[in-house]
């Protein structure tokens, strides 16, 4: 075997696992009640601090949403210096300043700290709450949500919630454009008011600092920061599912079932299980050699990675889990090899080189980490705030390497229930439906139930319609031009659009000549951001102004898009597919196989372009972009959409049309 070769059948040999040694820190308690923690290291001129406030999950209810806003909204400058001269003073400081609604954090070099302190005080306990930031926020937020209904990731997130915690506790309620646009700028004030104080905050300040000089500069700072007596709800206590089960829910345009895998668990870090936990997980679904990564990427080639967690929760249940993404062609498939692993490390012991290896493979994670004094900080924090010995970081070593194979067995037993597990499962019921109903494990028929996107039970969602006789791609390409008006004496289209991306504004373009032009444009700031060409045979494309490689497919795709109107050109296709009638957004659809990448809706009553699916491999991960139309108008009696909504890896983009133009704005010199 060559030096260049792999043989993934044997594991690394690991190398001698170093040991650490993180600080003592030497603590107060403030009148205000405030806990400072100050851990000294004269090796750097530097100085970290970060505040944590150690509060239980909040319900939020009609104004779910708020701690998000109130996160985004800390940080906009004070009430005395705007936010970019705030920006501009740690920018010129060389420092770094993060502001949330559950702390914050800082760092500089030793000789600037003392202001870089002052600046992170007034920004705390000084907030600027603007109505300007405020609509900002909202809008992003809205924005994130719409895109959100068409990605399966944030469904499969949101519907575990709901399943997993309920809609009544904090884990389990959603953000809903309700409850964002009823959000006032005095809820934000009243919600910082009522949460950001300093009764239950931990502050550490570690580097090249003492005691006294930390205790005198945060007094001084943060003498200001009043407490005042609040309750707390009581949180209601989750329950387990009887049995494992299937919960199934429907998207329509899912080329991909997210699954996601869960159980409650009663674990905190303070428990004796704690330690034989995590490296149980880590063995099952922590590391690219564990046994559900093992199986379903490598034995089987189900998807290009899966994990599990497992989250330890001092306030509530805390819970075990599986994620990961598989063909929907082989959705059942993985739910069995996912339990047959989790089968597998309750029942057998694991091997005495795999057990060494895992407990390897962490603590190199865990020392590395320990490099970053935001990592530090946090441990000194946990010991507080965790019920932690004070010895828990100094023996955290030690304590990995004292879990037996004996103790991943007992806790595997334990804490992963292979009796109680919800698979809550986001695909394309009528492609997946019928694989679920008669399958079993161990001679166990698993139940089905299913829910729309928000948690709430539905009816099994029934095979495919009949595509009605007559109906071709030839007619409804028809159907949708002549929905759409008289196309004829159009020979030029220029469509301009706004909107933004992650706050950014960005300008989008299409212009569209004779049959075989198309030219679609992305800036922002006077940078162009993508540019997609195609002129006859010529097809192009960039990113952020770097040429990207089309392979013949992907060329042949966007050919396949242009001119003015390109259904004109693709009624005599013959390399389009009908694949059949769909549900997408309530509404039945015809779907339209452009390629294997590419598929488009056309609604069935009313004949419109609604929306697309493509499909892409980048970097080892299948990515999908849902792109969606709505708000037809008229311009010169053809309609048009003018929202167009598109949807990425979690990403939301809505543009809005702003000028559209039939016969004039466009020249051949523009697709050159």
């Amino acid at each position: 075997m060559t030096k260049a070769q792999v043989d993934r059948s044997k594991m690394p040999v690991s190398g001698k696992t170093p040991t650490i040694n993180l600080g003592t820190p030497t603590t107060y308690k403030l009148p205000n009640g405030l806990t400072l923690l100050v851990v000294e290291n004269h090796k750097l001129p530097k100085i970290s601090v970060s505040l944590n406030i150690d509060e239980a999950p909040i319900l939020e209810g009609d104004k779910a949403g708020i701690s998000e806003i109130t996160l985004a909204l800390m940080g906009n400058g004070t009430t005395s210096i705007s936010k970019d001269a705030f920006n501009e003073e740690v920018d010129y400081l060389a420092g770094n300043i993060s502001l949330s609604a559950r702390g914050a954090s800082a760092s500089s070099l030793t000789r600037y700290f003392p202001r870089i302190l002052q600046l992170m005080a007034d920004a705390a306990l000084n907030p600027n709450f603007t109505q300007e930031e405020l609509d900002k926020e909202k809008a992003k937020l809205v924005q994130g949500i719409k895109a959100g209904e068409n990605s399966a990731e944030s469904i499969v997130g949101r519907v575990q919630g709901v399943l997993v915690y309920g809609k009544n506790h904090p884990y389990g309620e959603y953000l809903t454009e309700e409850t964002i646009n009823s959000i006032t700028l005095e809820d934000v004030k009243a919600f910082y008011k009522k949460h950001f104080l300093p009764t239950n905050a931990y502050m550490v300040v570690s580097g090249d600092i003492n005691p006294k000089e930390a205790k005198n500069l945060i007094t001084k700072y943060f003498k200001g920061w009043k407490s005042i007596r609040t309750t707390s709800e009581e949180l209601i206590t989750p329950k387990n599912a009887e049995t494992t089960q299937i919960n199934l829910v429907d998207l329509s345009s899912a080329v991909q079932s997210e699954i996601r895998v869960d159980n409650l668990i009663d674990l905190k870090m303070s428990d004796k299980d704690y330690f034989p936990v995590i490296i149980a997980n880590y063995i099952l679904g922590g590391g690219f050699g564990s046994y559900i990564n093992m199986n379903l990427r490598e034995k089987n080639g189900f998807t290009y990675g899966a994990g599990s967690y497992t989250k330890p929760n001092k306030w509530t249940k805390g819970n075990f889990g599986v994620s990961t993404k598989v063909g929907n062609n082989v959705v059942d498939r993985a739910v069995l090899e996912i339990l047959k692993e989790i089968q597998r490390i309750r029942n057998e012991y694991v091997s005495n080189e795999h057990l060494a290896q895992a407990k390897s493979q962490y603590l190199g994670k865990f020392i590395m980490a320990t490099e970053n004094p935001q990592t530090t900080a946090s441990y000194a924090i946990n010991i507080k705030t965790q019920n932690l010995p004070d010895d828990f970081y100094k023996n955290y070593i030690a304590n990995i390497n004292a879990v037996t194979k004996e103790d991943i067995k007992r806790v595997a037993n334990k804490y992963f229930n292979i009796d109680n597990l919800r698979f809550t499962i986001v695909s394309k019921a009528s492609d997946v439906a019928d694989k679920f109903e008669n399958l079993t494990f161990e001679g166990k028929k698993l139940p089905v139930f299913y829910f729309d996107k928000y948690g709430n039970p539905t009816t099994k969602i029934t095979q495919k319609k009949e595509v009605p006789a007559g109906v071709s791609v030839k007619t409804i390409l028809e159907n949708y031009l002549k929905a759409i008006g008289d196309v004829k004496s159009v020979k030029t289209i220029l469509m301009e659009a706004k909107g933004e991306i992650q706050g950014m504004p960005v300008d989008f373009s299409i212009k569209r000549s004779g049959n075989d032009k198309f030219l679609q444009t992305m800036g922002a700031m006077g940078m162009m951001l993508s540019k997609q060409l195609v002129n006859g045979n010529i097809v192009s494309a960039e990113a952020q102004g770097q040429k990207i490689p089309l392979s013949d497919k992907d060329a042949e795709v966007l050919k396949k898009e242009a001119g003015v109107f390109p259904e004109v050109n693709q009624i005599s296709d013959s390399s389009l597919r009908l694949i059949g009638i769909e549900s997408h957004e309530g509404k039945d659809v015809y779907v339209i196989a452009l390629s294997d990448s590419k598929k488009v809706f056309y609604d069935v009553a009313s004949g419109l372009k609604v929306a697309e699916v493509s499909v892409a491999e980048m970097g080892g991960q299948t990515f999908e972009t849902i792109v969606t139309y709505g708000d037809y108008r008229e311009v010169k009696g053809i309609r048009f959409p003018f929202v167009i909504s598109s949807s990425m890896a979690g990403q939301a983009f809505e543009f809005k049309v702003t000028d559209l133009k039939l016969n004039e704005g466009v020249s051949d010199a523009d697709f050159q």
